[in-house]
């Protein structure tokens, strides 16, 4: 009898730690609520809240913050315990900030805010049966590989490849007649990973692109005066720049210096280059970006959150603040659909969770009827917005 009960306790044992990929019960209708009292639920994530991509990190975290705290002032029975973890945009930081939740007992996540930092930690979520939507980290490691999906990780913000291929769409249909140039980061794989496809679409569309050998990697991305002779001698006059904003702001710099004066173009990791410490924002005159948040709209939702935000943190909200604004709110609704109350089976609700993922729509500020698809990518339409007197407001 003793043995029996010993085998009976490991079984339970192993049932309960089960998730998304190893046979989690999946069945929230299994569940016997057990009244109407509120629930906490313990959200993690890790990000950069020091070093050079500290900005996007305290982003999420600040928009993060605001969800939680109206979700707990509001009447839902939903309520969140918020802990993010600094990983200073580093991989191997990255993993020992996911231990650090896990520990905590992390049940639901925001992921990670760069890519490189969730592709590190992307197999952890999916072996401990922990759900994760990244607000911000784009490259398509983070939901899946070529060899396997990741069924509980998902991504609020566009893949690499879709803002690719999203940029090529909008210079067709906007730059026609440019000439355009590509600098991008060869080592990186989110700039890697938008450079690749919007090459591709750009000779689908049959933009001309005069020059696209602009690489660089973290040996040579502080002097940029080879590429931009480059496309300045090939007569671009759109420079596509798929990096993030620090290498961006020293090649508009530099790119003044040397009287060059292009459209420039960039995507999601440019967003924040106007907060950046010491930078001249009149050299970003003009820069466009596409990006699925544009501050100066008019709708309710936005002007709630953009309010809310300036009046907290006394700034403008960027895109990566407004993504992680709609995971809370995404998680919530999520959560609310499967009927999640206190004794809601442990091993069963990243599975739940996944499946109102891949069927619900949501409304957000960073777009109408989103949905996702079972590799874990958002489908919703993007923004174009250009700096205009040193502020972002919509191209359209």
């Amino acid at each position: 009898m003793k043995k029996l009960l010993v085998v009976l306790l490991a079984m339970l044992c192993v049932l309960t730690l089960a998730g998304c990929s190893n046979g989690g019960s999946g069945n929230g209708g299994n569940n016997e609520p057990t009244g109407d009292e509120t629930v906490t639920v313990k959200l993690g994530c890790s990000g950069p809240l020091s070093g050079d991509a500290k900005v996007y990190g305290e982003a999420v975290r600040n928009a993060a913050q605001i969800a939680v705290d109206e979700i707990n002032a509001s009447d839902s029975k939903i309520k969140f315990d918020f802990r993010m973890e600094d990983d200073e945009a580093d991989g191997e930081k990255a993993v020992s900030a996911y231990s650090t939740l896990f520990d905590w007992g992390m049940q639901v996540s925001l992921f990670t805010v760069t890519s490189g930092s969730g592709a590190a930690v992307a197999a952890n979520y999916d072996e401990d049966g922990i759900f994760a939507i990244t607000p911000s980290g784009s490259s398509t490691a983070l939901v899946y590989t070529e060899s396997k999906n990741y069924p509980g990780n998902f991504q609020m913000c566009f893949t690499d490849p879709n803002q690719g291929v999203a940029s090529a769409d909008y210079m067709a249909a906007n730059f026609a007649d440019k000439k355009i140039a590509v600098i991008y980061k060869s080592d990186d794989v989110y700039s890697a990973g938008v450079y690749e496809k919007f090459v591709a679409e750009a000779a689908a569309k049959n933009l001309n692109v005069v020059y696209k050998d602009g690489a660089f990697t973290d040996d040579s991305s502080t002097d940029f005066s080879t590429q931009l002779t480059a496309a300045k001698d090939a007569g671009a006059d759109l420079v596509y720049l798929p990096i993030y904003y620090q290498p961006a702001s020293l090649i508009l710099k530099q790119a003044k210096d040397m009287d060059y004066a292009p459209v420039f173009f960039g995507v999601d990791g440019m967003d924040g280059i106007l907060t950046l410490e010491g930078f001249d924002t009149s050299l970003a005159e003009g820069l466009y970006l596409l990006t699925p948040f544009a501050a100066d709209a008019s709708d309710e939702a936005t002007v709630h959150f953009v309010k809310a935000f300036q009046e907290k943190y006394g700034e403008v909200p960027n895109q990566f603040a407004a993504d992680a604004y709609d995971c809370v709110y995404a998680i919530k609704q999520a959560l609310e659909n499967i009927g999640y109350k206190e004794g809601y089976a442990t091993n069963g609700l990243c599975e739940d969770l996944a499946a109102q993922f891949t069927s619900m729509t949501f409304n957000g500020v960073t777009g109408e009827n989103m949905t996702w698809a079972e590799n874990g990518e958002v489908s919703k339409a993007p923004k174009a917005v250009v700096i205009t007197n040193g502020v972002y407001v919509s191209a359209d």
